[in-house]
């Protein structure tokens, strides 16, 4: 079963998508709403990181982790609309991996019958679909500044 190593990927996938909404709030300070939300969402990444692993224990095989088979986000300095709008693209693709990974987990939690582990993918993935939600959201804002209007 692999089960524990797609686990560990999604809780690797939540690490690195709170990192990188704490390294937004650090490139662009004076958007203060956007880095108030940020923080709130690194810590719900942070708790799901934290929640998951009593279910990695769980159905760990002692199979060395998966790696993550994507390039990180760009850590050059941006600035500026356009630097805002890439910077949100960054957090949008990887929200939508954390996304897909929960519906994926969910998919074999169901397959075993885990209740609990089920129960945690509601909670995470509801949570990581508003995550989406806000992200288009402030996708579709900042575009025609960053394109059209610079």
């Amino acid at each position: 079963m692999h089960l524990a190593r797609y686990l560990g990927r999604l809780q690797r996938s939540q690490r690195e998508l709170a990192d990188a909404y704490h390294a937004f709030r650090r490139r662009h300070p004076r958007e203060v709403d956007l880095c108030t939300v940020c923080e709130r969402l690194a810590a719900q990444c942070g708790d799901h990181a934290v929640r998951l692993e009593p279910f990695i224990r769980r159905y760990a095989s002692g199979a060395p982790p998966d790696p993550l088979d994507r390039p990180a986000p760009d850590p050059t300095e941006r600035s500026g609309t356009l630097g805002l709008l890439r910077d949100l693209h960054d957090l949008y693709l990887l929200a939508a991996d954390c996304d897909l990974s929960w519906r994926i987990v969910g998919q074999a939690a169901q397959g075993v019958r885990d209740a609990e582990l089920l129960d945690l993918v509601r909670y995470c993935g509801e949570e990581s679909a508003r995550h989406l939600l806000w992200l288009r959201s402030r996708i579709s804002e900042a575009a025609p500044q960053a394109l059209v209007v610079a």
